[in-house]
């Protein structure tokens, strides 16, 4: 039945309920979309019993504020004492867990502990929103309906299955569930049954929530047995305008430009970006191929390199060397920059204020252009010069 159900799901035409009208109408549209994936009348009847638009998902979904925070910043408010000893003992306490989740998906236990522990403090903050309407407020939104219509099949889909319960099931402002917060289509596409018990339950099963996030990153690319980021110590000649994602090399090749790891040796065989989250004045890092796989769990740039950090720093990994990175623009300075950028043709994204990877990209061609060090960090010295 499950294998049915997310069958169906691919096979279904790519969906096209209008959004931010009538949301009687959007609900009747969004019907007719799971009968036409294949979802019983029943399920999608019981799904849409007391749906209602949600302000504060919209609220929150405005308002992410936190990823304007510097990675030094964001990273030293996540990553504690307590969480890193958390981490221990929930690696201790599902040790068989988290080698079968090596074994089988070959997802390493730093990673899964990391977001673990940034989604949802090991289970024990799981979010109180109602999922459903969680969902059917950002399907129904106009800024990214082609992302949520799907997740509200998927939990009609669940529905069926009696894995979800629409009146009573909560979780993220994002409609994310369990301990691990998965989306519906990836809990109905790839959720394990981790304890044995026949049943998904990503909010109370531990081992169901270990392997279901193991599974979901295998499905994204993950290569087993590979780094994802590892700390390094760069020569004061490098090159700047070769670092950031956007530039992949031959470790062996920036192993002879003069980067060196700061614990260990570097992945040889593998290629590798080298990544300064704050600039050359501060933290680097070379970002492996798994690295990139990590934003199919989370789109922030921030957060992605804070995690992967994270489970470094869980597997035995020394703190990182935070240097001393040249200031951060404010977010009003922020917003003015990203504005610049796009007047001058440059693709930002939405202007917000996020040093996201777009605008990164933007102001490190800007560097290149007026003979600044193109390290992608961007400075008040910038900011003037545009």
């Amino acid at each position: 039945m499950r294998l049915a159900l997310a069958f169906a799901l691919l096979a279904s035409p790519a969906l096209s309920a209008p959004c931010g009208g009538d949301f009687a109408g959007f609900i009747d549209a969004m019907a007719t979309e799971a009968r036409a994936a294949g979802q019983p009348d029943a399920a999608i009847a019981r799904f849409f019993d007391g749906a209602r638009i949600d302000k504060a998902v919209l609220k929150a979904d405005r308002s992410q504020g936190v990823f304007r925070k510097t990675f030094l910043d964001f990273s030293q408010s996540l990553i504690s004492k307590s969480r890193i000893q958390n981490g221990a003992v929930y690696g201790q306490k599902y040790d068989a867990e988290f080698d079968r989740a090596a074994a089988d998906y070959g997802v390493s236990r730093g990673i899964l502990l990391a977001f673990w522990a940034f989604e949802t403090d090991f289970g024990q903050v799981q979010g109180d929103f109602n999922t459903r309407n969680a969902l059917l407020t950002l399907a129904h939104d106009c800024r990214r309906p082609e992302i949520f219509q799907p997740q509200v099949i998927a939990a009609i889909a669940l529905t069926a299955l009696d894995d979800f319960d629409p009146a009573s099931t909560t979780g993220a402002w994002a409609g994310e569930i369990g301990m691990v917060q998965m989306l519906p289509r990836d809990i109905l596409e790839r959720g394990k049954d981790g304890d044995g018990d026949g049943l998904i339950t990503l909010k109370t099963s531990a081992p169901d929530a270990i392997l279901s996030g193991a599974a979901m990153l295998q499905h994204h690319g993950w290569r087993a047995g590979e780094p994802w980021l590892q700390e390094v110590v760069l020569p004061e000649g490098l090159d700047w305008a070769q670092t950031g994602l956007d530039t992949a090399l031959p470790v062996a090749d920036w192993a002879a430009m003069g980067v060196q790891p700061r614990e260990g040796a570097l992945a040889d065989g593998l290629t590798a970006s080298v990544l300064l989250p704050q600039g050359r004045k501060g933290p680097a890092f070379l970002a492996y191929p798994n690295y990139k796989v990590l934003f199919e769990w989370n789109k922030s740039f921030v957060y992605v390199t804070t995690a992967a950090y994270f489970a470094t720093r869980l597997e035995g990994a020394a703190p990182y060397a935070a240097g001393n990175p040249d200031p951060a623009l404010t977010g009003e300075q922020m917003i003015v920059l990203q504005e610049k950028l796009a007047a001058r043709g440059h693709d930002v994204g939405k202007i917000d204020g996020i040093l996201g990877a777009a605008t990164r990209t933007a102001v490190q061609a800007e560097q290149v252009r007026l003979g600044l060090p193109a390290d992608a960090w961007p400075t008040v010295e910038l900011l003037e010069a545009l």
